[in-house]
């Protein structure tokens, strides 16, 4: 069960991470402070993840002591590689088949409005082969 540490610090995290996006949205951006707000903005994600590496950090350490053997074998972690190839390999696909899919689509939707659904059909064929390879891994790891 999770404590209520466990709990809160990601939700202050997330929330620190979010917050100034949030001040941009709402008061919008000019050349004068667009520098210093990216600035901000990835001090406090430098600051939030060092904080998290070091929380989990110390949790690994405390962990490692209570438990000396790895309950896992050879079979469950080549089947953990397969899942990550999977993926990797559908994404990739997809990736080639947007970059080639999307130009020509935007060059016939520009000659004529009209083909907007014919064109996008392609878009989208392509960034299927993506979520054929997520679900792919997802039942080589419910099988492990």
């Amino acid at each position: 069960m999770l404590s209520t540490l466990e709990i809160l610090l990601p939700l202050i995290g997330v929330f620190a991470v979010v917050c100034p996006l949030l001040f941009i949205l709402k008061h919008g951006v000019n050349q004068k402070n667009a520098k210093q707000r990216v600035l901000t903005q990835v001090c406090v994600f430098v600051a939030v993840f060092a904080f998290t590496f070091l929380f989990g950090v110390n949790k690994v350490f405390a962990e490692e002591t209570a438990v000396n053997s790895i309950n896992g074998t050879l079979a469950q972690g080549l089947g953990f590689i397969a899942a990550a190839i999977v993926t990797s390999c559908s994404c990739l696909g997809a990736g080639m088949a947007v970059t080639s899919a999307a130009p020509a689509a935007i060059g016939a939707i520009s000659e004529n409005p009209e083909n907007f659904g014919k064109a996008m059909i392609f878009v989208v064929l392509g960034e299927g082969v993506a979520i054929y390879g997520l679900l792919i891994s997802i039942l080589i790891i419910n099988k492990l």
